[in-house]
């Protein structure tokens, strides 16, 4: 898996091999077909529910090869307990572990950067969405208030994650994807 891409497995800490299939990316050129089943897709009409970062976690399997950096995921949980884990890289899981302990470092990070110069600009976050989830990625949206606009940023999950416990915004989750990707594994409500 590619930090780039951030993952649900078939099961619960089955992360999909990054198999060299191409990024997700439409434009790239290993992502041949890609752009027209995206295309084919249907709009869908979200219904948001907010969900809770419960916290980051690596995921332990027996007989790891020593050395080996087991893979990190985020756990979210709406008010019905639904739970959704999303495998990320480990700066993003370190960045999204300071936000969760209100922890700084003697200098920003990079999502700390991201939201002084948003500070900084008069820019506020208003909300996170995690709206989709397309060959096992999860997609997400910054919502940005500037002035009387609104815009949309597309993000990875993670960072948008990470900068919206910096600015104490809601993060939301698409029904659809509460539904497609929630798993009945119980997991402890706090980090390891």
């Amino acid at each position: 898996m590619s930090a780039d891409d951030e993952q649900i497995g078939p099961g619960f800490g089955e992360d999909k091999p990054d198999n060299g299939e191409g990024s997700g990316n439409p434009s790239d050129p290993l992502n041949e077909g890609f752009t027209s089943e995206l295309e084919n897709r249907q709009p869908r009409q979200i219904v948001e529910i907010e969900v809770q970062v419960v916290g980051v976690y690596e995921h332990q399997e027996q007989g790891q090869t020593p050395g080996f950096s087991p893979p990190a995921f985020v756990l979210l949980r709406d008010k019905d307990s639904r739970q959704v884990l999303i495998f990320i890289g480990r700066a993003e899981a370190f960045a999204i572990s300071l936000a969760l302990e209100e922890k700084s470092v003697d200098r920003p990070l990079t999502h700390d950067l991201m939201k002084n110069i948003i500070d900084h600009l008069g820019v506020t976050i208003d909300r996170i969405l995690i709206d989709d989830i397309w060959q096992e990625t999860y997609y997400a949206k910054i919502t940005l208030n500037l002035g009387d606009k609104t815009v949309q940023i597309d993000a990875r999950p993670s960072d948008a994650i990470a900068l919206g416990l910096r600015a104490k915004a809601p993060i939301f989750m698409a029904e659809y994807v509460l539904e497609q990707a929630s798993i009945s594994e119980d997991i402890p409500d706090g980090p390891e």
